[in-house]
């Protein structure tokens, strides 16, 4: 069995906070003070993805036991750099031409909307859009596939001629 990271995201995300702490016990072991939702979401499945993949060798966790003990450890926080006094006349700002469809935002952007209380969140992919860790070819087969019905993607997701919400 491989493990669909969207989909069990999809799934943690609609759980309680008390039933994530539930589910870091199953998979930890251990039990948990914190109730932050963001956190747990991340370390169950980060947990998840490590039970999948097998985790680390012994040899490389006694290399990385090894490691830790014969570190010193930083005290205080490494200063910012600042940057040389003439970095701003280096920078320079070029126009690129994009093209496609001027209604589609541009990959790697997450289109968000509040659907019967529940937050529906579409990653942009060159390939189409990723909801729920499935792909789909349009926004109207992502609305259709939350409200059951279909609907004008774009009006759905409340998009502009402009690939902006309104």
């Amino acid at each position: 069995m491989t493990l669909n990271v969207g989909k069990e995201v999809a799934a943690l995300e609609r759980m309680t906070v008390s039933e994530l702490r539930e589910r870091y016990v199953e998979l930890f072991n251990e039990t948990t003070r914190a109730r932050n939702r963001t956190w747990l979401i991340r370390r169950i499945i980060w947990r998840m993805q490590s039970l999948e993949q097998g985790g680390l060798s012994e040899r490389a966790i006694r290399q990385a036991n090894e490691l830790a003990n014969n570190t010193d450890l930083r005290v205080t926080a490494p200063r910012e750099s600042k940057l040389s006094p003439d970095a701003g006349e280096r920078a320079k700002t070029v126009a690129c031409r994009i093209e496609g469809n001027s209604r589609v935002p541009l990959p790697g952007t997450v289109i968000t909307r509040r659907y019967k209380g529940r937050l529906i969140q579409v990653k942009v992919v060159r390939d189409g859009f990723e909801f729920e860790g499935e792909l789909f070819k349009s926004l109207s087969a992502v609305a259709k596939q939350v409200t059951g019905s279909h609907w004008n993607g774009y009006k759905f997701f409340n998009l502009n001629k402009e690939g902006e919400s309104r």
